[in-house]
Order: structure tokens, then C-alpha cells, then sequence
């Protein structure tokens, strides 16, 4: 699977990173808002400080944080349009579910260096191939912009103090529900009335509900004019009709600046990954704003759907390996291991059997791991070798 992913990545311009697992706690805290922080992973005892109980590492939450930090620490060494990619674990201090995990890997693209909207356009072509060729045929991408969220709920009525929390809960609308998410505005200050007030303009059609509702507000002109140049944009590609424009959708994480989007599939609460325009973070580090864009996909996430449907391409279901060596006897093993060789220079990725058990255990063995070819090297094919 991630030899796809990595494929589709790399036909599209984007070059490998990696980054360490872990970062300075202040690298990390504050770019995630009030619930991405509480899930940071710190690194109490390290073999140094041991007696002082400060916690000045942590795990990384995510991918781009730190990619943010390499950017800015290696600016005059980048070409001006970066295009990277990174299929890495990451680590989250939450509660285990269905496709949930404390540690599971994510697989970026990110664009830095321009604000085009062409950015957006080729990340979600390029998700949408990656699931396409894993076999995904009923996914939809989903999309919606920061400044609409805001135009929505200035219109709502939300005190500016409250629209951080008030994104957070409207970002589990599609967990929760419209009921679920009008206790927690509540919850978080938000007064009942304008709570209710906000999931009904979040309901409206797009785009002409918005456009009637917010004909004045600058901003919601401007967001939804953005979300229909990338939905038309983006026709001809590999995203095709799956795009939706969800005023919506809010993903929780503080640093997004412009679009969001979101991959999903019916059978799956949350989504298989997501990402957006975070034009402000890289300034965190460097102190002026670098322009960025970026998606991430949830590895286990996609394990989780496709085990569950059976779908698994046969090259991935069958383990990487195309042929099994037997071994016929304890004298026959330098043999086994030749042959083995043989097969490896012409191309294909060989297991040898390391005992000389009878041929129906080594066949067994061969049909747990999903190997569609056995060699065997009995008698009569070493004479006719």
C-alpha cells in the first residue's frame, strides 16, 4: 500500500522528507488548538534533566508542524515552489477505536511557496488517484474554507472569543450530530439560541443560499469564489465529480488559514484523511508567512476499510513475496539457496524455507503467507539442472 501511495506522489512532482520522531514540546504546542493539544505525547525522562520533571520533548502529533520547522530552518537551501512528501508513524494521546489509534502513520503532500489555487487542485487529484488505485470507488471530497467558517458565525452571532470553540465542536457534526454539537456550543458559552442559529446558516445550499445570506460579507464572497474555481478546476481531474462544497465542514485543527478538505466514505465515521491551506504556520518559525497547502492520509485508516470489504488488491494481499524455495533435504540447501539467487536476479522477491520439513508443511506454510508459486528442488529437477 505504500509503495502506491508513494508511486502516485512521486508521479506528481513531490520529493521525500523525513523528520525526527520527535520534537521540542514548544515546536508543537499551540499550533493545534485546545483539543490537539491535550492528545501531545511528552517525553518525560530522557537521560538527562531525570530529577527535574520537565517535559521539553514530545512525539510528533503530525507531519506538517514539523515540516513547517524544517522549511524554516532551511529556507535559503529550498527551491521557491517545495513540493514534499512523507509517510511517517505520528503518535496521538487518545482513547483507542475503530480506525482510532495512539500511533498510526500519515502519508503527506504538501505545497510551499505560492497561493495558487492550482495547489489545492493537484493534492486532491493526487489523493483521489492514490484511493482510486487501492480499489476506492465511492469516496467524496469534501471542501470548505476558513473564512467562510468565520463569515458564519459573525453572522450567527458568536462572540469572537468563542468561535475557536465553536469550530471544535461543529467539526464533530457528522460524529455527534446537529443535536450533539448544539449541547457543546452551549457547553462552551455559546448562548442556545445563537448556537441553533449557527447550524442553520451552516445548512445552507451552496452556493446560492450563501450568496443570498451573506451578499455583504467580503470575506464569504471571496471564500466561496475560491471554492468554486477549485471545484471547477478540478473537474478534469482524477478528483473529478467527487468534489462537495460542505459549509460545514470545519476540521479542528487552529492552524488552516484557507481551504480545508476532507476525503471520506460511507462506511466510515470521520474520514480517511484531510488537510488544507495553512498559510501562516511556516511564519511561526521564520517570522514572515510562507504560502502552504497539504492533505494527509490515514494509513490504518484505509487498512481498516479495506480489510473490512475485502478488498485488498492481490500484489498487497499476498505479502510481497512471489515465489517460496522448499527445501528437499538437509544436503539439498546450497542448492535451494542458488536457485533462490537465481530467482532473485530475474526479478523476483523469494522466500526460502529454512527447514527440511515435509513438502505439505512447506506448502502450508506458503498458502498462510499468501505466496502464489513454490519451487521445489527434489531429484529429478537437480539432474535435469
Amino acid at each position: 500500500m505504500i509503495g502506491v501511495v508513494r508511486d502516485v506522489y512521486e508521479e506528481y512532482g513531490f520529493e521525500p522528507l523525513e523528520t525526527p520522531a520527535f520534537e521540542n514540546i514548544e515546536t508543537l504546542l499551540g499550533k493545534y488548538g485546545e483539543e490537539g493539544n491535550k492528545l501531545i505525547f511528552k517525553i518525560l525522562k530522557r537521560g538527562e534533566h531525570e530529577h527535574t520533571g520537565e517535559a521539553d520533548l514530545a512525539l510528533r502529533y503530525d507531519l506538517t508542524v514539523p515540516l513547517a520547522r524544517v522549511v524554516a530552518q532551511y529556507q535559503n537551501e529550498l527551491p521557491r515552489f517545495f513540493k514534499r512528501y512523507q509517510i511517517q508513524p505520528v503518535w496521538r494521546a487518545d482513547r483507542p477505536a475503530r480506525g482510532r489509534f495512539r500511533e498510526f502513520y500519515q502519508c503527506d503532500i504538501d505545497a510551499l511557496g505560492t497561493t495558487s489555487l492550482l495547489v489545492e487542485v493537484e493534492i486532491l487529484s493526487a489523493v483521489s488517484e492514490v484511493l482510486q488505485r487501492l480499489g476506492f470507488h465511492d469516496f467524496v471530497v469534501r471542501l470548505n474554507h476558513r473564512e467562510l467558517l468565520g463569515a458564519l458565525l459573525e453572522a450567527a452571532g458568536v462572540p469572537p472569543p468563542l468561535q475557536a470553540d465553536a469550530l471544535v465542536a461543529i467539526d464533530k457534526l457528522d460524529k455527534v450530530g446537529r443535536e450533539g454539537v448544539q449541547k457543546e456550543l452551549v457547553a462552551r458559552g455559546v448562548p442556545a439560541e445563537v448556537a441553533a442559529s449557527a447550524l442553520d446558516l451552516f445548512g445552507l445550499e451552496f452556493p446560492s443560499g450563501l450568496r443570498a445570506k451573506l451578499r455583504d460579507d467580503e470575506r464569504a464572497r471571496y471564500a466561496v469564489g475560491q471554492l468554486e474555481e477549485i471545484r471547477d478546476l478540478t473537474s478534469k481531474t482524477a478528483a473529478g465529480s467527487r468534489v462537495q462544497i460542505d459549509p460545514s465542514l470545519a476540521r479542528g485543527l487552529s492552524y488552516y488559514t484557507g481551504t480545508i478538505m476532507e476525503v471520506a466514505v460511507p462506511d466510515l465515521a470521520g474520514s480517511l484523511g484531510g488537510g488544507g491551506r495553512y498559510d501562516s504556520l511556516v511564519g511561526m518559525f521564520l517570522g514572515k508567512d510562507v504560502p502552504a497547502c497539504g492533505f494527509s492520509l490515514g494509513l490504518e485508516r484505509i487498512i481498516v476499510v479495506m480489510t473490512e470489504r475485502n478488498m485488498f488488491p492481490a500484489d498487497v494481499a499476498r505479502g510481497g513475496v512471489d515465489t517460496l524455495v522448499t527445501i528437499w533435504n538437509h544436503d539439498t540447501r546450497a542448492e535451494s539457496l542458488a536457485l533462490a539467487a537465481e530467482l532473485r536476479k530475474n526479478g523476483l522477491r523469494v522466500d526460502v524455507y529454512p527447514e527440511a520439513d515435509k513438502l505439505g508443511k512447506q506448502f502450508k506454510y506458503a498458502s498462510a503467507r499468501n505466496v502464489p508459486f513454490v519451487a521445489i528442488l527434489g531429484d529429478d529437477e537437480r539432474a535435469r539442472r
